[in-house]
């Protein structure tokens, strides 16, 4: 089908219903709480797999030999930021296609889903190709300009570099995944990421050679090929690999009004330009964000060295001895922020819904019930994710030790997590909103939002608190968690008073 085709096709107001209902795809003729239920249950239960996928790594570099532990454990937290930037190229196409498939599937214009769906797949693979290479190159770089150790320096290149031989897979399992929750199909990915986690857990135990410990008791790799931190990261590859796959293979079955069609997998002019349109400033945002950590991530090298020089570092608790070489900083941090990923996980799930209902609705003409699914779905995750806090701020050490028992780790990780569950609630504004204005087209005040608020507030607030202050790291997540409130009035003001509703995509 031609754009011209699909332009010609739009339907008028009686062939939408005077009711503005949802004209296709599982969601049609499904109440609002219905819908809601429907799109961010299964999303849930992917996003709490994948964030185990991330835990599963670290609990692992802590079950490595004793005299690697920390270096592998920073190595590994500055490789994960990699991970990061997968994500942020990948999703950039996968909003373009979201947005566009929940208009039509919304309109009832399954054909204009269906080639939306082939563009974003063909232009994410593509577009791997050239991150992977990326990535192998620049390796070396990241690990360097963020002062790691010699030996954390060398965990950090192995770990990204291996990564970077699956993106083709991980492209077709994060692109295929945000089209089919822009149908409101979650079911599948939800799925595919039990099989993913399962598949990950066994080769990276496997790979790495590291001991899995409960209580008691300990596990390791009959294979005994001890890779370590390089094993993780193949286990990590593995996997995606492996979800990559079942996306490819869920897509050509088919789901309800949805289906990849080989007339569409070649790149077309039209509609590939539009997922890019949509999804190019989704990208600069990612990529605005990403930089902006790795400013942190700078900063965070600098607070290592002045503890170095003094011999102390800051805590809530008091100054406490630093450890030799300063190293553990960078693991701290890593680790509390696996933890506020399982915080995410309500909120990134209902804001998927958000996302879905809002674009789905908007495409069938219904503002109004458009701006009601947003609300109810921010309200929803402020207590979900408002209740998560509370868990951060009382069992910080234990959610601490089941991943290291490192000295260091014990003493700052859970400050940082008290830190951050202080400001559940405006993550949870801000997380929502932001997701649902991309699912509406709207990126490119997402992106304005982000980078100034970001670069503006955000970095000069760590860096004032972290370093001028002398707070250290605790400081940083002081300034980086307390600029989600003036984030979270900024997304909410876009939702209330923009003009969202009246874009064309």
């Amino acid at each position: 089908m031609t754009d011209t085709t699909q332009k010609s096709a739009q339907p008028t107001p009686d062939s939408e219903g005077a009711q503005g209902q949802i004209r296709s795809g599982r969601l049609a003729g499904k109440s609002l709480a219905q819908a809601i239920w429907i799109v961010a249950l299964p999303v849930l239960i992917q996003q709490m797999l994948g964030a185990f996928v991330g835990l599963v790594d670290k609990m692992l570099a802590g079950g490595l030999p004793g005299d690697i532990v920390v270096s592998s454990m920073d190595g590994l937290g500055i490789g994960s930021y990699v991970g990061w930037l997968i994500a942020i190229a990948m999703t950039g196409l996968g909003i373009g296609g979201q947005a566009l498939i929940a208009r039509a599937m919304g309109a009832g214009r399954v054909g204009e889903a269906a080639h939306a769906l082939g563009q974003a797949l063909t232009l994410g693979v593509l577009w791997s190709f050239v991150v992977a290479v990326a990535m192998w190159f620049l390796a070396p770089w990241l690990a360097s300009v963020t002062g790691l150790s010699y030996a954390a320096r060398v965990a950090c290149i192995e770990y990204v570099r291996m990564l970077s031989l699956a993106l083709p897979g991980t492209s077709l399992m994060m692109v295929g995944a945000m089209c089919l929750q822009g149908a409101g199909e979650t079911l599948w990915p939800a799925i595919i990421g039990v099989v993913v986690n399962i598949v990950n857990v066994v080769a990276s135990w496997l790979l790495s050679g590291a001991a899995i410990s409960i209580g008691s008791r300990e596990w390791r790799s009959p294979l005994e090929l001890n890779w370590h931190v390089e094993g993780i990261a193949a286990g990590t590859a593995i996997c995606w690999l492996v979800g990559g796959a079942l996306t490819l293979w869920i897509v050509l079955r088919g789901v309800k009004d949805l289906k990849l069609r080989r007339a569409d997998v070649p790149l077309h002019r039209g509609m590939s330009g539009r997922v890019i349109r949509i999804g190019l400033p989704n990208f600069f945002e990612g990529i605005s964000m990403w930089s902006a950590n790795l400013v942190v991530l700078w900063i965070i090298g600098l607070v290592a060295g002045m503890s170095v020089v003094s011999g102390t570092m800051w805590t809530l608790g008091g100054a406490m001895p630093v450890p030799s070489g300063g190293e553990g900083l960078f693991g701290a941090h890593v680790i509390a922020i696996q933890w506020e990923a399982f915080s995410f996980l309500p909120g990134f799930a209902i804001g998927t819904a958000a996302a879905a209902l809002a674009g789905q609705y908007l495409g069938a003409g219904n503002e109004a019930m458009a701006r009601k699914a947003v609300m109810v779905c921010t309200v929803l995750a402020m207590v979900g994710m408002g209740l998560l806090g509370l868990v951060f701020i009382f069992c910080g050490e234990w959610l601490t030790s089941l991943v290291s028992t490192e000295p260091v780790y014990l003493s700052l990780v859970p400050d940082l997590l008290v830190v951050c569950g202080l400001m559940q609630v405006f993550f949870a504004i801000s997380m929502v909103i932001r997701q649902a204005l991309r699912g509406l087209g709207d990126t490119t005040w997402v992106l304005g939002i982000t980078t100034v608020s970001s670069y503006a507030i955000r970095l000069p607030l760590a860096w004032y608190l972290g370093v001028v202050l002398e707070w250290g790291l605790v400081g940083i997540w002081m300034g980086l968690c307390g600029e989600m409130v003036l984030r979270a009035a900024l997304f909410f003001s876009r939702f209330i008073w923009g003009g969202w509703a009246k874009k064309q995509l």
